[in-house]
C-alpha cells in the first residue's frame, strides 16, 4: 500500500523589523524603560559637562551667526554643537544595548525577581525606620561620651591635668 506524500513543511522565518525590532517587547517594560531613563540621565549630565568644558574656549563659545535656537533658547555655538552630536549617537546607542538579547534577558529577569518579592506595608517600613532612628541616635551619644572621657583621661595623662 502506498501512502500519499506528506507536504514539507515550509520554514515560516518572521521578516526582519529592522534594526531597532525590539526583543521580547511585551517583557520587563518596567526595568527596561528604569534602565534606558537612567543612562539617559547620565549621558546628558556628561554631555552637560563636556559643554561647560567647552565653553571655557573662547572660538567654541561664540554663536554660529548669531542664530539662537527658538524652542530651547540656546545659542547654536560649536560647543552646543559638539555636545548634541555626542548626545544623538549615545541615545542611539544605549536603545540598541538595551535591545540586545543578553541585557534584555538580564533586564526581564530583574523585573520577574522584583515582582516575587515581598515588599514591607507603610506601617513595618515606619516601625523599621523608627527603630533604626533611635539605633542611631543611642550609638552617636554613647560615642560622643566615650570620646570625652576617653579625651579627658588622655589630657590628664599626658599634660597631668586633673
Amino acid at each position: 500500500m502506498e501512502s500519499a506524500a506528506l507536504p514539507q513543511p515550509t520554514a515560516e522565518h518572521e521578516p526582519s523589523r529592522g534594526m531597532f525590532a525590539p526583543y521580547k517587547e511585551d517583557q520587563g517594560r518596567h526595568t527596561r524603560m528604569a534602565a534606558f531613563w537612567s543612562m539617559v540621565f547620565f549621558l546628558g549630565f556628561g554631555c552637560s559637562f563636556l559643554h561647560d568644558l567647552l565653553i571655557q574656549w573662547p572660538s567654541l563659545r561664540e554663536p554660529i551667526g548669531g542664530v539662537r535656537l527658538p524652542v530651547v533658547g540656546v545659542d547654536l555655538t560649536p560647543a552646543f554643537l559638539v555636545c548634541a552630536i555626542v548626545f544623538a549617537p549615545g541615545l542611539l546607542l544605549i536603545f540598541r544595548w538595551l535591545r540586545k538579547p543578553k541585557i534584555a534577558d538580564l533586564l526581564i529577569d530583574t523585573e520577574a525577581e522584583l515582582l516575587k518579592v515581598t515588599w514591607p506595608k507603610g506601617q513595618e517600613v515606619w516601625n523599621a525606620a523608627v527603630v533604626v532612628i533611635l539605633s542611631v541616635l543611642v550609638l552617636g551619644v554613647f560615642l560622643a561620651l566615650t570620646d570625652i572621657v576617653i579625651s579627658r583621661v588622655m589630657r590628664a595623662l599626658l599634660l597631668g591635668n586633673t
